[in-house]
């Protein structure tokens, strides 16, 4: 399998932790990555519009050349030939709550970063029409969203529950890609900060 990928995109690195956490590699499950330079537009290029039209990564492409794109479909397929260990949820309440946690993660903290990210730094000088005002209010909101998450983890270890799972890896990955546009954690949230450490020192986040 071949991984069209990009080294800073937090989308694509939210597939390669996943694959870390499997340890596919280690099975001897043979995953190429392709760099795509996001800052070169070569995701624009017509030999990557071909791979995926959207102009986007990640892209997953199979064996037989089918090609996944998104990192929540491209990691559950992964899921689904290698259920272990078991990052979606082993039961169909921890199936339900770590996509209710992913799902909310990804609109309601996730989507406002990308938009904070893009309206207020300067890499998007000339790519867009940046609205200041707009990028500053979707920061605020990320931040009062973060905070709401530190007190979920007053009562449990990770962000859907008792156990590590693909919803981790997306607010890990998601706090990480806040911080070009000043989203970081505030010193008093200690939860946060807690759950931040324990996934930092996790292996796959150096993935």
């Amino acid at each position: 399998m071949k991984l069209y990928d990009n080294d800073f995109a937090p989308s694509p690195r939210r597939v390669r932790m996943f694959i870390a956490e499997k340890g596919l590699e280690a099975r001897g499950v043979r995953i190429t990555r392709v760099p795509v330079d996001i800052a070169a537009h070569e995701t624009q290029v017509a030999a990557f519009l071909e791979v995926n039209p959207l102009g986007e990564v990640p892209v997953l492409e199979l064996d037989d050349g089918t090609r996944l794109q998104e990192s929540l479909a491209i990691c559950r397929y992964l899921e689904s030939l290698h259920p272990e260990p078991c990052l979606f949820g082993a039961t169909p309440l921890a199936r339900a709550r770590i996509e209710a946690m992913t799902l909310g993660l990804m609109f309601r903290i996730y989507v406002p970063t990308t938009q904070a990210f893009r309206h207020t730094h300067r890499f998007w000088q000339g790519r867009v029409t940046q609205i200041a005002e707009y990028g500053a209010l979707t920061r605020e909101q990320v931040l009062a969203e973060w905070q709401r998450i530190d007190g979920l983890l007053a009562a449990r270890p990770f962000v859907a529950g008792d156990s590590f799972s693909f919803a981790d890896i997306v607010a890990f990955t998601t706090l990480e890609f806040g911080k070009p546009s000043g989203i970081r954690l505030q010193p008093t949230q200690q939860h946060l900060s807690r759950w931040y450490a324990a996934i930092a020192a996790r292996p796959s986040s150096k993935a």
